[in-house]
C-alpha cells in the first residue's frame, strides 16, 4: 500500500498496485482498528479524518496477505461552514453568494465545509490555498438558466509578451465561454475533496439542445482551471456536465484521484476528463461512463498551439475504469502543441466504441507532435476498435475537405503534424467487432513507429461490419487484424489473436514491419 494524496480531512491509498480499477481481490480495511466497509477497487479514500492525526490503516486479503499503512493528515487553520454564511441547501433557495462568501473568507490554510442537503448554485470562482469539501450527502445543483452565468472573454488584451491573457476556451479555441460549476483561474494549492455530487443538470436546461450553437457564450464545464498549479480533485462524483466535464487547461501539478464522471451515453461532447495544455497530471482509480471520449489530452488548435507551443506532457492515468463512451483514453484531435510522455496503465475498459485512440489532421501543425506514449496493462471488453492511430480526423469545418483527406503526399510545412513512437504493452482485448488495430498516418508524415508487445485480441463471433477510424475513404469492416497505412516501423512482439478472417496483416505504404 501506499498514498497518494493527504489533506487535512481525507487520504487516498493505492491498495493493489497491480489490479486493473477493481483489486485483484477484495480488501478487508481497518483504521485506528476500527473496521470500515469491505474496498473492492485497487484505489480508495478515507475521509472524516481529522487534521494534523497520525493513523493507520490495515489491509487484509481474502487469501491471508496482510498490509499496515502509518500517515499523518495536515493542518488545518479553521473551518468555515456554508450554513453559517446563510446557505440553505434545501434544494430550492439561491445558496450562490453564500457559497461564494464562503470562499472568499477562507483564510489560507483553511476549509470550507458543504455539508449534507442540496444547493442550487450558479459558477463557483475557487481561491488559492484552501481546502473546498463537499461532504456526503452533499450536492450542488447547477442553475440551468444560461442568462444568470457569468461569461469568461475570450482573452483580454495584456501588458505581457503573449500580449493577452487566455479566459474562455472552446475546443481547442479561445472563445466566450460561460464559467463552470467549479472555476479556478490563476489558483494555487487549493484542494477540492469530499464524498458529495456536482450536478449540472444538463438535461433539465437547453445545455444539450443545439450543443454546437454558440448562444451568448459556449458550454461551461463542471470543473475548469486557467493557469493554476497544485490543484487536487478528491473522491467527488460529477454528473451531467452542461459540455466536457473536467477541463483544466494551462495548468500543472494536478491530482484527480478516485472521482467517478457520469453522463448519460447520449449526452452530446460531455468528455470526462480533458486536460488541455497542462503538465504533471495523475489521473487515478476513476471511473468514467459519459457521451463522448472518457479521456481527451489536448493542447489547441493552431493558433493556440503555435502562439503558445504548450504541450499536454508528464500524465499517468492509472488504475481507472472507462465504461462506454466514444473513446476510452483519447489523444488529440486538438493537439497543435503536442503530446507527449503519457502513460497508461491498469485500467479496465468495457464497451467503448474505440478504446486506446490518437486522432490527428493535417492543419494541427509542426508543434503538434504526439510522441513518448505508452500504453500498457489495459484490459478491454466489448471495445469495437481496440488501437486507433488516425491522422485524417474529419473534425472541424474543414475536416472533410480534399486538403485533409486526399491520400497523396501534400507539402510537409507549417500546417503539418507528426507521430512519434507508440507503444502498447499488455493489452488485452476481448468481444472485439471491426479490426485490433487500425493506423493511419499522412503519406507525407508517416507514424513513425507503432509497437505492440504481449498484447492479445479476441473477436465476437456475432460481430457487425463497423467503420473502424472516423476518416474519408474507410471502408467497415469486420474481424479483420491489423491495417496499417503509412507507418514507417512496425514492432510485434508475442502479440496473438482469435477469431479473425482473413489475414492478419494489411499493410500499405509501410516501411519496415519486425514480427515475433
Amino acid at each position: 500500500m501506499k498514498t497518494l494524496c493527504i489533506t487535512s480531512r481525507s487520504c487516498s491509498v493505492l491498495l493493489d498496485p497491480e489490479g486493473l480499477y477493481q483489486a485483484r481481490e477484495k480488501r478487508m480495511l481497518t483504521l485506528n482498528g476500527e473496521p470500515l466497509d469491505e474496498e473492492y477497487r485497487s484505489v480508495t479514500s478515507l475521509f472524516d479524518l481529522e487534521p494534523d492525526t497520525e493513523y493507520t490503516l490495515e489491509s487484509r486479503t481474502e487469501s491471508g496477505g496482510a498490509e499496515t499503512l502509518t500517515f499523518r493528515t495536515k493542518g488545518e487553520l479553521c473551518t468555515l461552514d456554508v450554513r453559517d454564511f446563510g446557505a440553505k441547501g434545501d434544494g430550492t433557495a439561491d445558496d450562490t453568494a453564500m457559497l461564494q462568501a464562503a470562499i472568499l473568507s477562507c483564510p489560507a490554510g483553511g476549509r470550507v465545509l458543504v455539508p449534507a442537503g442540496d444547493y442550487v448554485t450558479g459558477p463557483l470562482f475557487l481561491k488559492s490555498r484552501i481546502t473546498l469539501e463537499i461532504a456526503a450527502g452533499a450536492t450542488l445543483l447547477l442553475e440551468t438558466d444560461r442568462n444568470r452565468f457569468p461569461i469568461l472573454p475570450e482573452t483580454v488584451p495584456a501588458d505581457n509578451p503573449d500580449g493577452e491573457v487566455l479566459m474562455g476556451l472552446w475546443e481547442g479555441n479561445s472563445e466566450d465561454g460561460f464559467a463552470s460549476a467549479l472555476t479556478a483561474i490563476d489558483v494555487t494549492d487549493t484542494a477540492v475533496i469530499g464524498e458529495g455530487v456536482i450536478d449540472g443538470r444538463g438535461g433539465e436546461g437547453d445545455w444539450w439542445i443545439r450543443p454546437k450553437e454558440k448562444r451568448i457564450a459556449r458550454r461551461g464545464h463542471l470543473l475548469y482551471t486557467q493557469r493554476c498549479k497544485g490543484i487536487t480533485v478528491q473522491g467527488l462524483t460529477f454528473v451531467n456536465s452542461p459540455s466536457w466535464n473536467l477541463h483544466p487547461a494551462f495548468s500543472e501539478d494536478l491530482d484527480f484521484i478516485d472521482v467517478q464522471i457520469r453522463a448519460p451515453w447520449d449526452s452530446p461532447n460531455t468528455d470526462g476528463f480533458d486536460p488541455e495544455s497542462c503538465r504533471n497530471v495523475r489521473l487515478l482509480g476513476t471511473e468514467i461512463s459519459v457521451g463522448d471520449d472518457c479521456i481527451a489530452l489536448k493542447s489547441g488548435k493552431l493558433r493556440l498551439g503555435k502562439k503558445y507551443k504548450r504541450p499536454c506532457e508528464n500524465v499517468e492515468i492509472a488504475w481507472c475504469a472507462m465504461l462506454d463512451g466514444h473513446g476510452g483514453v483519447t489523444l488529440g484531435s486538438e493537439m497543435a502543441g503536442g503530446i507527449r510522455n503519457v502513460r497508461v496503465h491498469h485500467c479496465y475498459m468495457r464497451g467503448n466504441d474505440r478504446g486506446l485512440r490518437i486522432k490527428t489532421r493535417r492543419g494541427r501543425g509542426r508543434d503538434g507532435v504526439i510522441d513518448d506514449i505508452l500504453f500498457e496493462k489495459v484490459r478491454m471488453d466489448g471495445v469495437k476498435m481496440p488501437l486507433i492511430v488516425n491522422s485524417m480526423y474529419f473534425c472541424d469545418p474543414d475536416g472533410h475537405s480534399e486538403w485533409v483527406q486526399t491520400r497523396e503526399k501534400q507539402p510537409v510545412d507549417e500546417t503539418t503534424p507528426r507521430i512519434g513512437e507508440i507503444r502498447f504493452e499488455q493489452v488485452e482485448a476481448t468481444g472485439c467487432k471491426a479490426c485490433a488495430a487500425y493506423v493511419l498516418g499522412l503519406p507525407e508524415q508517416p507514424a513513425e513507429h507503432i509497437a505492440l508487445k504481449d498484447c492479445s485480441f479476441t473477436f465476437d463471433p456475432e460481430a457487425e461490419a463497423y467503420v473502424p477510424v472516423m476518416a474519408e475513404q474507410v471502408e467497415p469492416c469486420r474481424k479483420r487484424g491489423m491495417i496499417l497505412k503509412n507507418v514507417g516501423k512496425v514492432t510485434l512482439d508475442r502479440v496473438r489473436h482469435e477469431g479473425t478472417e482473413g489475414p492478419w496483416l494489411d499493410a500499405e505504404n509501410v516501411e519496415e514491419i519486425n514480427e515475433r
